[in-house]
């Protein structure tokens, strides 16, 4: 999950890393003057993307009605493909240097990657390779503290110290939050050699999040925000609409498969409407996740038909089946032909059982692709 910058702050806040008071404000006119920081101010537009200074949503301000104003101008606004709606209201910090740093799962190296760079902000995609260290450490704090000291070192001076103190107590940070990835550009250094976090992007494990009871309490009061993650959250099963004018529901399991067949189906010209892993192993006799996913893929206005496509290994077919008909006859809003590509543990009772239903049951996948266009034909939308 990647978190908006108010929620990364918050959540390291609760780690010991330095960062700017802030407040999150997600409409302009409910501004209460009282409760900022002191001033002055940096307004900033949350989306999970970077270049928003760049993009124009985040503004300094030296009063209450330039914060009002610049919220205004920002909140609702398009940008990335991403709407704005909320911004964080945050002091600004005058008379510091900014400097990189970085910490990231390294799947191929298995560790984490420590990358630091002497200065930062905007334009840290444009410094030399040799202004930027980076190293893989084992993925324990002790060792990402003692590689983050070594990188730091070699820039020397008041910002290496600070690198070297931000590379410990993100190595904390990183190793209690289970994190994918921490990274803090801008970097503020002081010329004390204090330093706060002016930027922070966070990603989580989402499935850490079982164990992780500050990222969970955050969620559960910020679902609005993280709408696909606090549903994954709740009930279990990972769910994303990928495009709202989309033709086909998909009833899928397993997220690689699911997200090979969306592909192999824009590829084809059909416009699927979601993403889903139900993850059938979870089911464990109750038709609950199903009535919920049958009743989400029923909210599309343009679905035509739902696929299913399944392919079981514990789960078997028989059970999943019967299920599956119980849980259409609880869902009546989804009231378009269903497709089944099964193969697998039980295909042979699961004919039977969906055969009853009027659902024909293809192992193939082209097959059951060729019933789904002419069902597409029927309503005139074959491609």
């Amino acid at each position: 999950m990647y978190l908006l910058e108010h929620d990364a702050k918050e959540l390291l806040a609760g780690q010991s890393v330095p960062v700017p008071s802030g407040l999150l404000l997600e409409n302009a006119a409910q501004l209460n003057t009282a409760a900022l920081p002191a001033g002055p101010w940096i307004v900033k537009g949350q989306i999970t993307a970077g270049g928003r200074g760049k993009a124009g949503i985040i503004k300094k301000a030296a009063t209450p009605q330039e914060i009002s104003t610049h919220a205004q101008a920002i909140l609702g606004r398009g940008v990335k493909n991403r709407r704005v709606d909320a911004v964080r209201i945050e002091q600004q910090v005058a008379g510091a240097n900014e400097a990189y740093i970085s910490l990231m799962i390294d799947a191929a190296a298995g560790g984490v990657r420590v990358i630091m760079a002497a200065e930062g902000g905007m334009e840290i995609e444009a410094l030399p390779k040799d202004a930027i260290r980076s190293e893989v450490a084992a993925p324990d704090v002790a060792s990402i503290a003692q590689c983050a000291a070594k990188l730091a070192a070699s820039f020397g001076s008041v910002k290496g110290k600070a690198l070297a103190d931000a590379g410990a107590k993100l190595a904390h940070a990183f190793m209690a939050s289970e994190a994918m990835l921490i990274e803090i550009n801008p970097l503020f250094i002081k010329a004390d050699g204090t330093w706060v976090a002016g930027d922070a992007k966070f990603v989580t494990d989402d499935g850490a999040l079982e164990r992780q009871d500050a990222t969970r309490a955050m969620l559960n009061a910020r679902n609005a925000a993280y709408p696909e993650a606090a549903l994954k959250l709740e009930h279990g099963c990972d769910y994303v609409v990928v495009d709202p004018a989309g033709e086909l529901g998909l009833l899928t399991t397993g997220a690689g498969l699911s997200m090979m067949l969306i592909d192999e189906l824009r590829a084809m010209g059909l416009k699927p409407y979601n993403f889903l892993d139900v993850r059938t192993g979870g089911l464990r006799g109750e038709t609950t996740r199903l009535v919920k996913v049958l009743k989400w893929i029923s909210e599309g206005p343009n679905i035509k038909v739902m696929l299913i496509n399944i392919f079981a290994g514990i789960t078997e077919l028989g059970e999943f089946s019967r299920l599956l008909v119980k849980a259409l006859s609880e869902a009546p809003e989804l009231k378009v032909p269903t497709v089944a590509r099964l193969v697998g543990n039980g295909l042979p009772a699961a004919r039977e059982v969906l055969g009853a239903a009027g659902i024909a049951v293809y192992p193939d996948l082209d097959d059951a692709l060729a019933e789904v266009k002419r069902h597409l034909a029927e309503t005139g939308d074959a491609r």
